[in-house]
């Protein structure tokens, strides 16, 4: 099963799409044919975890590579792009290349499963200059969810190599679990501490198919 790479021993490319409730199911099944037929036979690929937000409204690719020239020379090629055109009709939201700054607990190694945890994906949209700012005070922020949040399996900040993003990839028990931290009393989303910093959104996925290299 695919893991986080906590050691930046590969490369990961987030890619999320957006989609009518009523379509998320085709837009899986066209991703994985696209992975089964085509990207898990490239040169340099690891890893394809597919995850499908509870609101209906997206599907994020969180896939690993072992080289950034792997994964350049896979989107380049013609053949590759051509029989990856029926994802043409779906909206692209984002598609960026990651390293990982900081995975906690320290001792865990998250585990990407079919129906495994929770999956809480918060977004960061930021200026360059504003995400070496934004990752220290998310290292510091982690250690306290981890401690006062039971349910939080893991955490794991990624940034992108252009500087403009920062994803944080939270793994939870439950829903329920997630939920709670909503519910206290000292949670303000407005104000919280990437304010000034970045714009944040987050959903919430499930995994729902994975693929590791041949």
């Amino acid at each position: 099963m695919p893991t986080i790479a906590k050691n930046n021993d590969v490369i990961t490319v987030i890619i999320i799409l957006a989609v009518e409730p009523e379509r998320q199911q085709e837009l899986i099944e066209t991703i994985i044919e696209f992975l089964e037929t085509t990207v898990k036979h490239q040169p340099g690929f690891v890893s394809s975890s597919i995850h499908k937000s509870i609101d209906g409204v997206r599907v994020m690719n969180y896939a690993q590579w072992k080289t950034h020239e792997d994964y350049q020379a896979f989107i380049n090629h013609s053949e590759v792009q051509e029989k990856g055109a029926k994802l043409s009709q779906f909206q692209l939201l984002d598609s960026h290349i990651f390293e990982v700054v900081v995975s906690k607990p320290d001792n865990h190694t998250p585990k990407i499963t079919k129906g495994g945890f929770l999956t809480h994906l918060a977004e960061f949209r930021m200026k360059p200059e504003n995400q070496q700012a934004m990752l220290d005070l998310a290292n510091k922020e982690i250690v306290t969810a981890i401690k006062q949040n039971p349910g939080l399996i893991s955490a794991t900040f990624h940034r992108s190599l252009d500087g403009t993003r920062v994803m944080n990839y939270g793994q939870w028990r439950s829903q329920e679990d997630f939920e709670a931290i909503l519910k206290k009393p000292d949670f303000e989303i407005e104000s919280g501490y990437w304010v000034d910093l970045a714009e944040n959104e987050f959903h919430l996925y499930e995994v729902v198919y994975t693929q590791p290299a041949d």
